[in-house]
């Protein structure tokens, strides 16, 4: 995935991304909740290749090292995004996987019984205690927890222009459309589990 290609997201989102800010931003900032990787899979990376700067967070240390290394100049945090703070166990696949999670019905379905699960506590963060400025571009996926932190953020502070969310069982698209219209935010794309919300002034 070092090579140059046109998309790095798993699904052609940041295709869309870009053809979105077009012409509303040269220069914009971004926040990753769920960020994995600063190129593989990564919704944000043709945006930073131009000139954007922007938070990436994950609970996995080892995500944030790279970022370190490859975005140097986003500001990295190694992190468990909730709706709350409170002490939660973080289930890892392993050190490269996308699919580490707090989620304990997401770990349901990767794991079995038999399986050795490797396991440790956190306190979780909420993203008013980590961002306190406005930006142009939300991207939030984190395996099941997605939903419950996109409505835990104070969406009328931050007023993202463009939110990217996975959404894993599209039963929840309707509730969480219902949820967004009422701070401005239509549904406007569908791209594999990536569903796109946009602000209408």
């Amino acid at each position: 995935f070092f090579f140059k290609k046109k998309s790095y997201s798993q699904c052609g989102e940041d295709i869309f991304i870009m053809e979105f800010f077009k012409d509303k931003i040269i220069k914009g900032t971004y926040v990753d909740i769920g960020a994995f990787n600063p190129i593989k899979f990564n919704n944000t990376y043709l945006l930073h290749k131009k000139g954007w700067k922007g938070i990436n967070i994950d609970l996995n240390q080892t995500s944030i090292d790279m970022f370190n290394i490859l975005r140097p100049n986003d500001k990295n945090i190694c992190a468990a995004i909730s709706d709350k703070i409170e002490k939660v166990e973080v289930y890892i696949e392993n050190l490269f996987s996308p699919l580490n999670t707090i989620s304990t019905d997401r770990i349901k379905l990767f794991y079995n019984n038999k399986q050795k699960k490797k396991i440790y506590q956190v306190e979780t963060k909420t993203i008013d205690t980590l961002v306190n400025y406005k930006f142009d571009f939300l991207n939030i996926d984190i395996e099941g927890f997605d939903i419950k932190v996109l409505k835990s953020i104070n969406l009328k502070f931050y007023n993202p222009r463009l939110i990217c969310i996975e959404i894993l069982n599209p039963e929840n698209e309707k509730d969480l459309s219902n949820h967004l219209i009422k701070y401005g935010y239509f549904f406007e794309k569908k791209m594999g589990p990536s569903y796109f919300f946009s602000y209408k002034s």
